[in-house]
């Protein structure tokens, strides 16, 4: 590898660094005091409560009953928020990490949960209702031995059949978001579905083929906005004020009546043929690629970075360099990724008492895990290169890191070009397991996009026709580059 080439990854080093840099420059910066901005956790499937339009966003004409509650008290009580769309499990660790500074997801206020955070005044009164398939004979809890039902980890509902689970002897499935779960119900892997009666009443009010079976909510609870304890004192006030402020006006009834009382729905699209969700839903697909192509460019060029370095590191003379660079590739390598994103976006900042801003999480989780690896296919294309080269080199004066320089790693770059490309590929793919964090890529677009539809089938076709049609585009593009170098 010449001087140039060694110049240009200086470059596109610097420059992920500025990136990097620049986004959590932007994303820390204070709020004006006089209006401040809360982060606040939300589910991102978890109609009626939380309506999300196809772009995974909440500006839709109908975001749902706890948003239009959340914009008439931040207008009231003079406050901006930022909303942050994840699983129910992942809004509990994000509030605890300090992440967000509040959740507000339907969530029910249990004596348990009040050891643990503090609630707001209370909007809703809900509680938990099994569901079966259409055409399902199960009509009570005592026919579910020995079958398989579902909850979302974390809710009510799973506390609940926790609670039951020896006496009527079923076995429990966790999922998610309540799309997928109710799904797999539907096509008969899983027996029953236990959820919010607002929240599966309206799904199957959108088309959702369930019947609800309980003749009337389980163990019904107050729902309210939860916080960390004892923090966020000023904006549990303000909330506080502006829910009793909505109770005392009517305003609050009024909407709750809006989502529940009337013909208020997230209208399916009338064209649901394949070129019909395409053409619907051609903007939310489009945002989700972009962001699928940042995360993933920006992602394996840190990751080239941090693997040539670890390569490197791995085949020098000096014996602590290579057991440092074994030791970091076997940690990365065997962490799970899904791991590795919850430890940086919830897991560090529960440490520091720091904030990761999302995208900034998602790359430096890339850039680990996918750093790893590279940093194995590195030091495996050094190695690689015949022993002779070296000596020769030694031979002819050439001090180490010239002889590594000049004539190692032209060979050995020739001989990783195709492992490279590959790992390019995976990391693309890996880019989907983000969505559990909360980014919106092209995955977590689909799912979204089911919510409001119910075309599991076709959706996840469409979606999964991307990604090979991308991969394609990549497979090609190795070929080319293969064939170039040969």
């Amino acid at each position: 590898m010449n001087t140039k080439r060694w110049k240009i990854c200086g470059y596109i080093f610097l420059l992920m660094l500025g990136i990097i840099t620049g986004i959590l420059g932007v994303h820390n910066q204070q709020a004006r005091a006089d209006e401040p901005t809360y982060t606040i956790a939300t589910n991102n499937t978890f109609a009626p409560f939380a309506i999300q339009d196809s772009q995974g966003t909440y500006k839709g004409k109908n975001p749902g009953i706890e948003i239009e509650m959340l914009q008439q008290i931040a207008q009231h009580e003079h406050f901006k928020y930022t909303l942050k769309p994840m699983s129910f499990d992942g809004d509990l660790q994000a509030l605890e990490s300090g992440q967000v500074d509040a959740i507000m997801a339907g969530m029910s206020v249990t004596d348990e949960r009040k050891q643990k955070y503090d609630f707001s005044r209370s909007y809703y009164t809900s509680g938990v209702v099994m569901a079966v398939a259409k055409d399902s004979k199960i009509t009570s809890l005592s026919q579910l031995k020995g079958k398989v039902v579902s909850s979302k980890p974390g809710t009510s509902a799973a506390i609940y059949l926790k609670k039951n689970q020896a006496k009527y002897g079923y076995k429990i499935k966790y999922f998610d978001s309540s799309n997928t779960m109710w799904n797999d119900v539907k096509i008969g892997n899983t027996s029953a579905t236990f959820d919010d009666e607002p929240v599966i009443r309206y799904g199957i009010k959108q088309g959702m083929p369930l019947k609800v079976v309980s003749k009337k909510a389980i163990d019904s609870q107050p729902v309210a906005i939860a916080f960390q304890k004892d923090k966020n004192l000023a904006f549990q006030a303000k909330v506080n004020d502006g829910i009793k402020w909505m109770q005392k006006t009517g305003r609050l009834q009024k909407l709750v009546d809006k989502y529940t009382k009337s013909n208020v729905t997230n209208k399916k699209t009338s064209d649901t043929s394949f070129l019909g969700l395409i053409k619907a839903n051609r903007a939310a697909l489009l945002n989700g690629l972009w962001q699928t192509i940042q995360l993933t460019v920006i992602g394996i060029l840190c990751a080239l970075v941090f693997g040539l370095i670890l390569g490197v590191l791995g085949i020098m003379q000096n014996k602590g360099a290579r057991a440092l660079s074994s030791t970091i590739i076997y940690v990365f390598r065997g962490l799970p990724m899904i791991v590795l994103a919850f430890f940086i976006y919830m897991g560090i900042p529960n440490l520091t008492g720091h904030k990761i801003p999302l995208f900034t999480a998602g790359i430096l989780t890339l850039m680990l895990d996918e750093g790893a690896y590279i940093g194995a296919i590195v030091k495996g294309g050094f190695d690689a290169v015949d022993q002779g080269q070296w000596e020769a080199a030694r031979s002819l004066g050439l001090p180490y890191h010239k002889a590594l320089r000049k004539v190692i790693a032209p060979q050995g770059l020739k001989i990783m070009v195709p492992s490279l490309v590959n790992q390019f590929i995976i990391t693309l793919k890996d880019t989907s397991i983000l969505s559990a964090i909360g980014v919106m890529e092209l995955t977590q677009t689909g799912t979204v996009i089911i919510s409001q539809n119910m075309e599991g089938f076709k959706m996840w076709l469409i979606v999964g026709m991307i990604y090979v049609i991308i991969i394609t585009l990549l497979t090609w593009l190795s070929k080319y580059i293969q064939k170039r170098m040969g």
